[in-house]
């Protein structure tokens, strides 16, 4: 359920809502997002997901963030969303189906409408929240064919939410244009070791839920898309790719 200690009096402008999962991308969002506004709040999202071990990760991942970028960091929430978006249609993040390439030339961890639903319920927690800034993870660039991650998608959300909800949103994406690599680099700007190391510690991307197995970029797998993709960022931005 949502917290509801130290909201925000009124309307914000310089404030922000960030999805935060516990992955890589969100948890680089959440510093990005912190070092640019004083206000600061999460929202996490269960939904029947294979790796629901994010959402332990989410935490004390917050917490080590939180203490980089003192005094910024408001409220967490974590909405559940049941097994609505498993009900749709079987994915391989929520269930125990093979990740391969589909039919329709997508990865099988596409969950259809997943993004979309998670901007939906953002933008009605800022807009009760007085939050004006949207921050999601979301890339284009290693987006793994994803449409709901491309930035003509998003761009037409924001739209729709600012018109639905009478609001000025912004929607801000701040990895849509950078690798895995950028990301990492992005990472070491914003917090230095320190944040790279809770990176690499503390955040959970493997799409089969491994956080047991580590590598010298985390927890994971390292055999399913995500792990190759997180694993791939780490070599180049180390530069032994």
């Amino acid at each position: 359920m949502p917290n509801h200690d130290h909201t925000p009096h009124g309307h914000v402008p310089e404030s922000a809502l960030v999805l935060f999962s516990g992955g890589q991308d969100s948890a680089t969002c959440l510093a990005w997002a912190l070092e640019r506004y004083p206000y600061v709040e999460t929202v996490g999202f269960a939904y029947g997901q294979r790796h629901a071990v994010e959402l332990t990760c989410r935490p004390p991942l917050r917490h080590g963030i939180g203490e980089l970028f003192p005094g910024r960091l408001g409220a967490d929430h974590v909405l559940d969303l049941g097994a609505s978006l498993a009900a749709i249609g079987e994915t391989a993040l929520t269930s125990q189906a093979e990740i391969r390439m589909t039919a329709e030339g997508l990865p099988s961890t596409f969950v259809p409408g997943r993004n979309l639903v998670f901007l939906t319920y953002a933008a009605a927690l800022a807009y009760r929240r007085g939050l004006r800034r949207i921050v999601t993870g979301v890339c284009e660039t290693d987006y793994s064919g994803y449409p709901d991650c491309r930035d003509d998608t998003i761009k037409a959300m924001q739209l729709a939410l600012n018109l639905g909800l009478e609001r000025r949103f912004v929607v801000e994406t701040p990895l849509m244009w950078r690798d895995k690599a950028a990301a990492w680099a992005l990472a070491d700007k914003l917090g230095g070791n320190r944040l790279v190391e809770l990176i690499v510690e503390g955040s959970h991307s493997c799409y089969l839920g491994d956080h047991t197995t580590h590598h010298d970029w985390g927890y994971g797998c390292g055999t399913c898309p995500a792990c190759a993709l997180r694993a791939a960022g780490w070599k180049k931005w180390k530069g032994q790719a």
